[in-house]
């Protein structure tokens, strides 16, 4: 019988020693895992979800010492329990020992070290080991591939190899030794290299060879900031449309950096890394074509993208049940702005999402982003998670992050209603509640959609609202804003005049004349309901570029 997953050790040798290390082992060096979760504090109490239940492999994010500590002494054989944990607080000694106790592998994660870069490096190993093991079911292990190329390179040029995107992230690396300088250790912890150092990239003419040429750059060493000696090579997309003057492709998908090690770096390393070069660009634009392939097929079930939807063939695709309840998740940002970096914010909702329900799918539509959740019905815990995310993410958007929740529907087949449903409560909110679902937020969404079927339709916008307007415009007044305060504080004069700062007598005045202006009766309950809903239709369609606006109200 085979064995399913990835040896414990070979999930560590993809991360580098630099960054994680094994404290012990009590069942030994066959410690197999094939999945992979975040867990955090609730679930060392609360009911857990299936996906941190069936995690073989957890990362204790934010858990503390004590915590752990105590959740392993808890547990016992009979209960299920992960093979390993990965800890920034396993040189505790009480958590070692509870860790023995328990018969689980325990970790130690270096403090600066990026938890999202942690888990997506091991989902890539997990993926690619479930790839070699289902022929039938094949699956393309990128990140894996890209930190199997910077071990082979690596292997060949003799130094050490990290793999970068076009601004500098690092997407894979090879083993680090202790003649690992900081410059790498920082750069694969996620932080900027010394500035001294990236001016000095700057002076010398790095950065500019490498987006003009294809050559292998050598970098010096720099004593006095213990950096070591490097060789770059620019990573370009293979196309024949897209060529720059000296006849390469002008789009740079990032760089192979070759650290000098102990040994000199191999004199072939310059063959060696244009080569890798070429394999990069193809790893990379796979990477990078294939989540919209996905995309498209998640958007068909979110019932974006119009016509007929085969439910059963997606769902097939997807690998996701097609039984079964679901929920959708929409997140925006507050204000009528879209979402600044949303490829980093859909990474890191997927990230978190996967945590939450393993078989969890992420799409950005437009402004924003869905996440759809199969086999979800608790309206509670899925709120509960996105407030949790909602605060963990919002510094992403400037002006914050916003997001609705929606009811839990019977099948996939309902996906589009729930997705309809989401959008109806971001079309009807404005963000004040941060996370919302359409039953909190009824009230909102109900009077925005009578606003907007108010304002799209010719026979019912009331030409009086226009010749208020007009009078407005041609005297400099603010007769509109002095009866739209005044309407929303219920006819308080007092109330009204002071948020206008106006003497009550002045606003008296201008309700007199709005009387003429309009020739309405404001006295009438009625007239001043319609002038309430007229003003606040014609203000929406306003601050709506979407809606379609009667022209009259565009006109004099």
């Amino acid at each position: 019988m085979s064995i399913r997953g990835v040896r414990l050790d070979a999930v560590l040798r993809a991360l580098g020693g630099a960054f994680v290390e094994l404290v012990l082992a009590p069942s030994g060096d066959d410690v197999f895992v094939d999945s992979v979760v975040f867990a955090e504090v609730g679930d060392l109490t609360r009911p857990r979800t299936a996906a941190v239940e069936s995690s073989e492999l957890w990362l204790a994010v934010g858990i503390g010492a004590a915590e752990l500590a105590a959740w392993l002494n808890r547990l016992d054989q009979k209960g299920s329990a992960p093979r390993a944990v990965m800890s920034k607080e396993a040189s505790d000694t009480s958590v070692r020992a509870a860790a023995q106790r328990a018969g689980i592998a325990l970790i130690a994660v270096h403090p600066d070290a990026r938890w999202d870069r942690l888990f997506t490096t091991i989902r890539g190993v997990l993926d690619h080991s479930v790839s070699r093991q289902d022929s039938d079911d094949i699956v393309f292990g990128s990140d894996t591939d890209l930190f199997e190329l910077a071990q082979n390179v690596a292997a060949i040029t003799r130094g050490m190899v990290s793999i970068e995107d076009e601004h500098s992230h690092v997407l894979a690396y090879s083993a680090s030794g202790d003649a690992a300088d900081e410059l790498r250790r920082q750069s694969i912890l996620g932080r900027e290299g010394p500035r001294e150092y990236l001016r000095k990239l700057q002076e010398w003419g790095v950065f500019e060879s490498l987006r003009r040429s294809d050559d292998v750059v050598e970098v010096p060493a720099h004593d006095d900031l213990a950096i070591r000696r490097r060789l770059v090579v620019p990573i370009r997309r293979i196309s024949d449309n897209v060529k720059g003057e000296s006849g390469f492709s002008s789009d740079l998908l990032g760089t192979i950096w070759v650290q000098e090690g102990p040994v000199p770096i191999a004199g072939d390393a310059d063959s060696v890394l244009r080569g890798a070069a070429a394999v990069a660009a193809r790893l990379i634009s796979r990477i990078r074509d294939a989540p919209s392939n996905e995309a498209i097929q998640i958007q068909r079930l979110l019932g974006v993208r119009g016509g007929g939807v085969d439910v059963p063939s997606l769902a097939a695709s997807l690998t996701i049940p097609m039984s079964g309840p679901a929920m959708v998740v929409g997140v925006a940002s507050i204000g009528n702005g879209g979402l600044p970096s949303s490829g980093e914010l859909v990474s890191s909702l997927r990230l978190h999402a996967s945590a939450f329900q393993r078989e969890s799918l992420v799409s950005a539509v437009g402004t924003r982003i869905y996440v759809l959740f199969p086999r979800t019905q608790s309206v509670k815990s899925t709120v509960s998670w996105t407030r949790e995310v909602v605060a963990r993410l919002d510094k992403v958007s400037p002006s914050g992050l916003r997001a609705a929740v929606s009811s839990p529907v019977s099948t996939l087949a309902e996906v589009a209603q729930a997705r309809a449903e989401v959008d109806r409560v971001l079309d009807g909110t404005s963000g004040d509640v941060r996370v919302t679902t359409l039953a909190d937020s009824r009230t909102p969404v109900l009077l925005g959609e009578i606003m907007d079927t108010i304002a799209a339709d010719e026979q019912l916008h009331d030409p009086r609202v226009d010749a208020l307007d007009v009078y407005d415009r041609r005297n400099g007044s603010n007769m509109r804003e002095s009866i739209s305060v005044y309407l929303a504080h219920s006819g308080d004069v007092r109330r009204a005049s002071e948020q206008l700062r106006i003497h009550p007598n002045t606003l008296r005045y201008r309700i007199k004349r709005v009387e003429e202006i309009t020739d309405t009766d404001l006295s009438e309950p009625s007239a001043r309901l319609l002038m309430e809903i007229q003003l606040a239709a014609s203000a929406r369609a306003v601050s709506s570029p979407n809606l379609s606006v009667p022209s009259s109200t565009l006109r004099e």
